[in-house]
């Protein structure tokens, strides 16, 4: 995955984990099945959303660490077993795609959600023009096709922010980063365009650290947080080709520290504004 955060692949792929989510998915939907349970009818009595529970299914969501057990509650031991087992055979086989999927879930299912990015827009946050300029610009270059696939990927992700009006999300960008002008002064006006009007939902924040503060806690790298309906955090980091899932409560409570700080030293919503519209009449 790259710096603008949401690619749900690996440059190369990862059909070998692919193939394996697709088999696990297929194995939860007849234990289901077996138990005569619609998604809908099994989602609540583990404590998921029938959309993420479906995603799980299809194989296009990483099965989180917790859903053995809770299924071994409704389907019984023998299906708890099973689905253990298939949850270790995909840890080892789990590459660099594997982590993401994992905090795609944890995503999807969140209450609150911060994101602090200081190399591109957040992913759910970026219009598709700027979407398809990053990966018009990725090494090793990609085809139209798989482009096309990665912009209406992630486009799909964006609903979140529709769907899930009870979510608190907070998202702080580097000022540097509208600068930049990636793809161009007109894909940069969609940018500012799409941020404030994103700005408008009652349950998103937007805050840009300016291009001078002093007292800046962000200097080892962009985070993302978010807390799960049942109050545990987590979070998550990426590198060049790499990532991190982090969910020691001690390494959660350090990011949490910063992040706080961050939200303190960043303009707040309303200067954002100014900002943005200053920013946008200047091109």
């Amino acid at each position: 995955m790259t710096a603008d955060h949401g690619s749900s692949t690996t440059a190369g792929g990862d059909p070998e984990l692919s193939d394996s989510l697709r088999t696990f998915g297929a194995v939860l939907k007849a234990l289901r099945e077996a138990h005569r349970l619609t998604q809908e009818e099994f989602a609540p009595r583990v404590r998921y959303s029938t959309a993420y529970v479906a995603k799980i299914e299809q194989g296009k969501r990483f099965p989180p660490e917790n859903l053995p057990g809770r299924a071994e509650d409704v389907l019984g031991p023998v299906a708890g077993k099973v689905l253990g087992a298939a949850m270790r055979s995909l840890r080892r086989k789990a590459g660099l795609a594997s982590w993401f999927l994992q905090w795609a879930g944890i995503e999807e299912e969140a209450i609150t959600l911060y994101a602090y990015e200081c190399r591109g827009i957040p992913g759910l946050l970026q219009p598709e023009g700027y979407i398809r300029a990053l990966f018009e610009r990725q090494l090793p270059p990609l085809t139209e096709e798989q482009i096309a696939r990665q912009v209406a990927a992630r486009l799909e992700r964006q609903r979140l922010l529709t769907q899930r009006p009870n979510t608190a999300f907070n998202f702080i960008i580097e000022q540097s980063i509208l600068e930049r002008h990636v793809g161009g002064v007109d894909v940069t006006k969609a940018v500012i365009d799409h941020l404030l009007d994103l700005g408008r939902y009652t349950n998103v924040e937007i805050q840009i650290m300016p291009l001078r503060q002093e007292d800046h806690t962000g200097v080892d790298g962009q985070m993302y947080l978010a807390e799960s309906p049942d109050n545990r955090w987590f979070g998550y980091t990426e590198g060049h080709r790499s990532s991190a899932l982090i969910t020691a409560p001690s390494e959660v409570s350090i990011l949490l520290q910063r992040y706080g700080k961050l939200r303190s030293q960043a303009l707040d919503c309303r200067a954002t504004v100014s900002l943005l519209e200053k920013m946008r009449g200047a091109l």
